[in-house]
């Protein structure tokens, strides 16, 4: 005999109601509006889990949002690394919250949602120091760091922040190097020759030509080897919509009227063709060239970039592009750039671990037992019978340490500094003269900079005698936003004075 179905109404003598239990699926949740993690270089912040993930209407808010941000970090670890950022779950008691931690690098990446499995969040790291002062050192450092485009799925936003001209130089930097690598190719050409190429148009020198008297124009059709006439148009067209941009950003400085330069020396190579907007199908064909090179696909990147109006990163509305931008490498070439200031003033010969011109080998043996290779000190400056060590540090160290007395720095803070002191002061064996300058270089304000400098407090310095060896240590800073001809005379004033003493 069939059992007939409960009725959902009634609970059957002698059992116990069954007790429904309201389940709150992770699908269920919609994200709040703040999809962004934004933050400076050097920096924290910490954000409520419950608010970023949108659980405050679940039946267990805190344990979702913990569960949610474990699979967010989880999901995003590469993608945090990329930026040089570390991301924990932490709970305060109250409230599960995210934990935020950047290093020197500086950015935009998307991040996985853990809702839709989707690019849908992203994460801004902003340099601590303005755009405004930043561009001026780029351009007067030849451009040797700038941000670099990554080849991630495009943000949900573009940051209006960061001014236009950062992603003009990208461009044009890449339109230069695909034009230099540009290749020939056979195109169907018809002309009107004085003999014979190819496949001759009888018929239309007939009627034409024979007609009018021009024996000697006889109309020819031939394969010629020539540049790719319609690339080198989208180029063009690319170009010109730079230009427009970066003539309409003239007052940010000099160094936009240097780019303006540079895309008008680009320019000239392509006005022979006729400027023409490439559609999507004739960048699929480009392409799927054989034999194309990475110079090829970043050209053809750089150019989809000014059609669609793309812009870097970060929190405005539009969707951008993914970058990124190591301010520790970024740093170091601005000090190389005052440090060849200063050697110009000097005569000193500088040497740059940039290009690999200050390695000293480690010679282990056995050899397969070595852990560090090598020393390769930032820059060497080489004076008559003094040596300058540099080593620059894009730390917060500088601001930091001239704040209260050093007993009372954190602990972390402390041995952070004295790594970096036994690490510049171990390059001192490098040096051959009797005299050897260490010094550390830290970043700052323009405003500090010249408060220091009026007080003269711009070095610290210490002093210690080893044998017939005189090693100095100097703590200095330089600013980032000012001319490093400027920056330098200081520097070249504490040399000369050493560079006597050691006469």
């Amino acid at each position: 005999m069939a059992r007939e179905p409960l009725n959902p109404g009634s609970v059957s003598r002698g059992r116990r109601p069954h007790r429904q239990t309201r389940r709150s699926p992770l699908v269920g949740l919609k994200p709040s509006k703040d999809v962004c993690l934004e933050l400076e270089d050097h920096s924290s912040i910490d954000k409520s889990a419950v608010h970023f993930f949108g659980t405050k209407g679940a039946v267990d808010p805190q344990s979702q949002a913990a569960r949610l941000a474990d699979q967010f970090i989880t999901q995003n670890r590469p993608l945090f690394e990329l930026l040089e950022v570390s991301v924990r779950r932490d709970y305060d008691g109250t409230d599960v919250r995210l934990v935020v931690e950047s290093n020197s690098a500086v950015g935009a990446v998307p991040l996985v949602s853990p809702f839709t499995a989707k690019p849908d969040y992203g994460l801004v790291v902003q340099p601590r120091f303005p755009w405004s002062g930043i561009g001026p050192m780029l351009a007067e450092m030849g451009w040797l760091v700038s941000p670099t485009p990554l080849r991630l799925p495009l943000l949900k936003r573009s940051e209006r922040r960061v001014p236009p001209w950062v992603l003009a130089f990208m461009v044009l930097a890449r339109l230069k190097a695909l034009l230099d690598r540009l290749e020939r190719r056979f195109e169907f050409t018809e002309q009107e020759r004085l003999a014979p190429k190819g496949t001759v148009r009888w018929q239309q020198y007939a009627i034409r030509n024979l007609t009018r008297g021009q024996f000697l124009r006889v109309p020819c059709a031939f394969p010629d080897l020539r540049d790719d006439r319609h690339l080198k148009g989208a180029i063009r067209f690319t170009i010109e919509r730079q230009l427009q941009s970066l003539e309409s950003q003239r007052e940010q400085g000099a160094f936009v009227h240097k780019l303006i330069a540079l895309a008008e020396s680009l320019l000239s190579k392509v006005r022979a063709v006729p400027a023409c907007r490439p559609s999507a199908q004739d960048i699929d064909g480009w392409l799927r060239r054989p034999l194309r090179s990475d110079v090829l696909v970043e050209g053809l990147q750089a150019i989809d970039w000014t059609i669609e109006e793309r812009g870097l990163a970060g929190l405005s509305d539009l969707e951008g592009i993914p970058w990124t931008m190591p301010m520790e490498l970024f740093f170091e070439a601005w000090v190389e750039t005052v440090l060849r200031a200063a050697a110009i003033r000097t005569g000193g010969q500088l040497r740059a671990g940039r290009k690999r011109e200050t390695v000293s080998p480690l010679v282990w043996e056995p050899p397969f037992l070595g852990s560090q290779k090598s020393l390769v000190p930032d820059l060497v400056l080489e004076l008559e019978g003094c040596t300058v060590i540099v080593d620059a540090k894009y730390k917060r160290h500088w601001e930091e340490l001239q704040q209260g007395r050093w007993a009372a720095k954190e602990d972390d803070l402390r041995e952070e500094h004295r790594q970096d002191i036994l690490q510049v002061l171990s390059y001192a064996n490098l040096a051959e003269s009797a005299t050897a300058v260490c010094c550390l270089i830290y970043p700052c304000a323009t405003a500090t900079w010249e408060s220091l400098r009026a007080r003269r407090r711009l070095f610290h310095r210490a002093e210690m005698s080893v044998r017939s060896r005189r090693i100095l240590l100097w703590l200095s800073a330089v600013p980032m936003c000012d001319s490093a001809e400027r920056v330098a005379i200081p520097l070249v004033d504490e040399i000369r004075s050493i560079v006597r003493t050691a006469a």
